[in-house]
């Protein structure tokens, strides 16, 4: 019989989809390699073993939350629909103008990345309506159906539509939407109104050419899996996560699948930021590591920062600039091309370097024994200690030492004379640099410092990495909770329903309009709640508001939170107040006599966060037993020492490992530096803290 309290979560990665089944408060997870062609087939295999593991069939599962980066790698390798975007006359070429910034200010060379609309298939209709909202050139119909004859003509499949200022005035917008419906009722339509109605041309143009773009491949891919898995029994209600970190119906995520983008990442900052409550922290660094890629993000006060532009598919060294920007609401995270899969190689200067490029499942690091050449980060963990070979993802997949030690000697080591362990020890130097790094340099811009952080490390990879990552930060203390290898498959479990309506109305302090202001924070809340209620029809559900603003002329603005009462009683007085107390705690000072602008308005639903209890935290006891002892290359020391290897799920609360140590289990394996010691906590979470300090 179905029931809610079987639940299912499903994240579908570059190299692995995780699995994650729960019931009764039991948990059942399983690690697949992620089947490309059809990426259904791995969640039907996976959800059969976790299934068979929990002795329940398909048919009682009362709910699943699916997170997936398929959104994602169509953007990133060009391979959506065949896509026409209608805009205003003279703007044809803005996505391809892009801004005044360069990424790389001094490159002479710098290439722009290519927009993901050629010219050719960019349609202009005279239209014009002013930044107040106001119709200054009218839209003739006529025009319109002479252009979509042409698009229905080239047989375009999806079609953007992005006219100038429609976020103030969508009526044109709305007319084009209405004549393709009569003349190409086949085709997907995307208008920039509902997909991102927000100021600045560019973000905008490029969020709603993404989401048609990318359109019919997800609705394909979520029609096919909702059958696939009611021909399975398991016919319940699908959900998707989308990069704000909430949940949605399957229906709201076909319709803008330009807010699944993130989505994967979202499920593991919300696992992250639930752990964060679970301990009581309030300063988070949450470390995610998979087979393609690392994701970084700063969680405060139990809640990860969020944000509403980011870039997808950056291609310059990961700078920001170099990528396509998608204007919604997403975590605010940072993400580079290092994961277990991520290729290594030397460049022109002799150095190694390794990412963006992955070897994802297929053919898989040269470990995998199924074809790979080059070496992956894998393949180093391998060979310094870190994998066992036979106990690799449970014992499912045998890693091939010998095909590891042969492609670090090929590609690294012959060109920088150096044997395979050598070569092993700086491909893992290097890609534990490049997250270090990228979480400095995150920080930085964030105003933070890593040392008063504690790291929460998940995905099948970070807990690899986390140890020595702790080092380079000079961050304290690490927690790896209980199922991090499927970390945010569990973080989709533990979302809330959620959804933020925005809104671009431009407005100065100066001239603030307090009616104006209530109504329309209540029309985006009625917007954002109604999202909801097609998720969730008897949960309470709160409203979070929030304005984004700056001093007059600046280009960017600060999101300023507001209150229910706030909101609905507007005061300028209070929405000075506010902004002054944050733009002091990000630049350190105001500026005085600068008026005030508010760009834009924000209003999210969600359903209350769900209750966690603290943890009563273990002190330390007795040490945990050994079961072996194998060699492991410690990079503080430099050299490979003997390390205990202790299995995770015979450790009891308060056990104590002191490194240099390993601590496995099925779906990942913690590596202890020899600076570190672990205790077990009641919960089953290890923390690892400097040898001498409290756990």
């Amino acid at each position: 019989m179905k029931t809610n309290s079987i639940r299912l979560g499903v994240d579908i990665g570059g190299t692995f989809t995780d699995v994650v089944l729960e019931k009764d408060g039991a948990s059942f997870s399983t690690k697949v390699l992620t089947t490309y062609v059809a990426p259904e087939n791995a969640i039907i295999d996976g959800m059969g073993q976790v299934c068979a593991k929990a002795g329940v069939s398909p048919d009682q599962i009362g709910q699943i939350i699916h997170g997936t980066t398929l959104a994602t790698n169509a953007l990133i390798e060009r391979r959506g629909a065949k896509t026409a975007f209608i805009t205003t006359t003279g703007f044809r070429d803005v996505i391809e103008m892009r801004t005044e910034s360069r990424f790389e200010q001094y490159d002479l060379n710098l290439t722009l990345p290519e927009p993901l609309l050629a010219r050719q298939m960019r349609f202009t209709v005279s239209e014009r309506v002013d930044a107040k909202g106001n119709v200054l050139v009218a839209l003739d119909r006529a025009e319109v159906e002479a252009v979509v004859a042409q698009i229905k003509t080239a047989g375009y499949a999806s079609i953007a539509v992005g006219l100038l200022h429609s976020y103030l005035n969508d009526t044109h917008e709305k007319m084009v939407r209405d004549v393709l419906a009569e003349m190409m009722p086949e085709a997907m339509v995307s208008i920039s109104s509902e997909v991102s109605p927000q100021m600045r041309e560019y973000e905008r143009f490029n969020t709603v050419v993404a989401n048609a773009y990318i359109k019919p491949l997800m609705k394909s891919y979520l029609g096919r899996l909702e059958g696939r898995l009611r021909d399975e029994g398991a016919d319940c209600p699908i959900f998707l996560m989308h990069s704000g970190g909430g949940i949605i119906s399957l229906e709201s995520a076909a319709d803008f699948p330009v807010r699944l983008v993130e989505s994967g990442p979202a499920g593991g900052a919300v696992f992250a930021a639930n752990i964060a409550a679970r301990y009581g922290l309030d300063k988070v660094l949450s470390f995610d590591m998979g087979g393609t890629t690392a994701k970084i993000c700063l969680i405060k006060n139990q809640t990860p920062k969020t944000s509403r532009v980011f870039e997808v598919a950056r291609t310059y060294r990961f700078k920001k600039g170099s990528g396509m920007p998608i204007s919604i609401p997403v975590i605010d995270m940072v993400e580079i091309g290092a994961g277990g899969g991520s290729l290594a190689h030397v460049d022109a200067m002799r150095q190694i370097r390794v990412g963006p490029e992955s070897a994802g499942s297929e053919p898989g690091p040269a470990c995998y024994g199924r074809g790979g050449m080059k070496p992956a980060v894998t393949d180093a963990d391998l060979v310094l200690g870190k994998l066992d070979p036979d106990n690799f993802a449970g014992g499912s997949i045998q890693l091939v030492k010998a095909e590891s030690n042969k492609a670090l000697s090929t590609v690294l080591g012959e060109p920088l004379e150096m044997d395979a362990e050598t070569a092993a020890f700086g491909l893992a130097e290097v890609v534990d640099e490049n997250m270090a790094n990228a979480a400095r340099v995150h920080a930085v811009e964030n105003g933070e410092d890593l040392s008063e952080y504690t790291m929460i490390a998940f995905g099948g990879a970070a807990p690899l990495h986390a140890g020595r990552l702790c080092e380079k930060l000079g961050v304290a203390r690490l927690l790896v909770p209980t199922g991090a290898g499927v970390g945010s498959a569990i973080g989709f479990l533990r979302a809330p329903f959620s959804f933020e309506a925005n809104r671009s109305v431009y407005m100065k302090l100066s001239h603030f309009d307090g009616g104006v202001i209530k109504s329309l924070l209540s029309d985006l809340q009625a917007e954002a709640t109604g999202f909801v209620r097609t998720c969730d029809a008897t949960s309470n559900i709160l409203s979070e508001f929030k304005v984004y603003m700056r001093y007059a002329g600046q280009g960017w603005e600060i999101p300023v939170a507001l209150t229910q009462t706030q909101a609905m009683n507007p005061d300028a007085a209070t929405f000075q107040r506010l902004f002054e107390e944050d733009y002091t705690k990000l630049f350190g000072r105001t500026v005085t006599g600068m008026d005030i602008e508010i760009t834009v308005w924000a209003v999210n639903a969600t359903t209350p966060p769900e209750k966690v209890a603290r943890v009563a935290e273990a002190t330390a006891g007795v040490a945990a037993k050994a079961v072996r002892n194998r060699l492991l290359f410690d990079a503080g020391l430099g050299r490979a020492v003997p390390a205990d290897v202790i299995n995770r799920d015979t450790m009891t609360a308060g056990q104590t490992v002191q490194g240099p140590a390993i601590i496995t289990e099925d779906e990942t394996t913690i590596i202890v530096p020899s600076t570190r010691c672990a205790i077990a906590h009641p919960d089953g979470t290890i923390a690892l803290t400097l040898k001498g300090d409290s756990a």
